[in-house]
């Protein structure tokens, strides 16, 4: 659970760190998200998600990160 509560601190901390880098960027960067089309994001989406679960696949299976 103390993992699990980490991550998600971790994925906030991710997530907040462009809005308050460069509010004005981000602002530019999600105007443009509005005008993509809905597939187009779908597939964005999925591919951020496969590149996602790959990683952690990694890191957990491979000596690498040991």
């Amino acid at each position: 659970m103390k993992l699990l509560i980490t991550l998600i601190g971790l994925i906030f901390v991710l997530e907040g760190l462009p809005y308050a880098a460069s509010p004005e960027s981000m602002q530019r960067w999600l105007q443009q998200i509005l005008e993509m089309h809905p597939d187009q994001l779908r597939r964005v989406g999925l591919i951020a998600m496969t590149v996602g679960f790959f990683l952690c696949y990694l890191a957990q299976k491979s000596e690498f990160f040991n």
